[in-house]
């Protein structure tokens, strides 16, 4: 209700609570009720409320090292919200980088947009800078891309099946490999996973660039609006 204009989080929250809003004709009891905002039909009181129109948005922020991806952390970690301030306000994380991970990380207003981007189908390519521990052969690199099952993040889950789109040896040493890797799923912990498979350490993660929109030259902890690329417009 936020996203569409139709009240703050706090007034939302207080008319649903009391019975006061029906998403598609039935009362919602619970604020955490799952809709796609641009596509519900929401009433307060009977009535579909005028919608405050909402400019889409999307802002690339360079996540710097040490911060979570989320808007509050029960930890008392420092969020990446935290650093937005209020240029984050309104707006949601598009899929994640994880504490230790920098570089690019899209936000946006539009839920209907980040279920677009980060929709497996979509198949939009994340490229990242890696550096692993000890020398990565190009024989192991192409076991990364042909794929590898790999064991599961929690206990009794599934193997899964990883691999990734493309894998590029920049710089290899017997101390450390550096590389480009490009990837189209997001999975969790996909590149560390994928790595630790074939016996090497991910000691650096650093996306540079996520679809059509890159990173460059922008500072860690800074941020910019961006226009939509003609590939993500939609009416």
């Amino acid at each position: 209700m936020s996203k569409l204009g139709l009240a703050s989080r706090a007034e939302a929250r207080r008319l649903i609570a009391d019975g006061r809003v029906t998403v598609n004709g039935r009362t919602v009891t619970s604020a955490a009720s799952a809709v796609v905002p641009e596509r519900a039909r929401i009433a307060i009181d009977g009535a579909a409320p005028q919608k405050i129109p909402v400019e889409r948005r999307l802002l690339l922020f360079h996540k710097p090292r040490g911060t979570v991806t989320t808007r509050r952390d029960p930890e008392g970690r420092r969020t990446v919200f935290d650093v937005l301030g209020e240029a984050g306000r309104g707006l949601i994380a598009v899929g994640r980088l994880d504490l230790a991970s920098t570089g690019l990380l899209l936000f946006t207003n539009d839920t209907q947009l980040a279920d677009q981007l980060t929709d497996p189908s979509s198949r939009v390519p994340r490229r990242y800078v890696v550096t692993v521990r000890g020398r990565v052969t190009p024989e192991a690199a192409s076991r990364l891309e042909i794929g590898l099952d790999v064991a599961p993040t929690r206990p009794g889950g599934r193997v899964e099946r990883l691999s990734a789109s493309s894998v590029r040896i920049r710089k290899a040493s017997a101390r450390e490999t550096h590389l480009l890797v490009e990837l189209t799923e997001g999975k969790n912990r996909e590149l560390r996973r994928l790595f630790e498979a074939i016996g090497h350490e991910v000691t650096r993660l650093h996306r540079v660039s996520f679809g059509d929109y890159e990173l460059g030259d922008l500072q860690p902890g800074r941020w910019r609006d961006l226009e939509l690329s003609s590939s993500l417009r939609r009416p």
